[in-house]
């Protein structure tokens, strides 16, 4: 799979990610959520917890689930954007948490799975 392959499966799995999350409750309110720390996929509140979401799509799980994959290196990214992002936008006392998605497609049939609280 070449990247632009990599980089189609990733926004499927992106744009499905909000439609699950929206029948879920969630109201997104900000996609790719780019700083020098890292990016953020999704941005949501569930009710008043404001959501970092990181999704993970796969097509196999030859190395593990699309949830195993985010690992302890990518999770302390995901912290440090959070952190950036909520200074960058002056929010403050509001309780948050992080979410990831684990999306598989696979032959015959996709897969969506949501772990929330999935870190600190």
């Amino acid at each position: 799979m070449d990247l632009g392959d990599r980089g189609r499966l990733g926004k499927e799995g992106e744009d499905l990610a909000c439609r699950y999350l929206e029948k879920q409750g969630y109201k997104i309110k900000e996609r790719n959520y780019h700083c020098r720390s890292g990016e953020i996929d999704i941005i949501a509140y569930d009710k008043k917890t404001l959501v970092f979401v990181e999704v993970r799509t796969k097509t196999n799980t030859l190395h593990g689930t699309p949830a195993e994959s985010v690992n302890h290196i990518k999770r302390r990214k995901i912290v440090k954007a959070a952190s950036y992002y909520l200074l960058d936008k002056g929010i403050s006392g509001v309780e948050c948490r992080f979410d990831v998605v684990g999306i598989s497609f696979m032959e015959t049939e996709c897969k969506v799975e949501l772990f929330r609280n999935a870190f600190v």
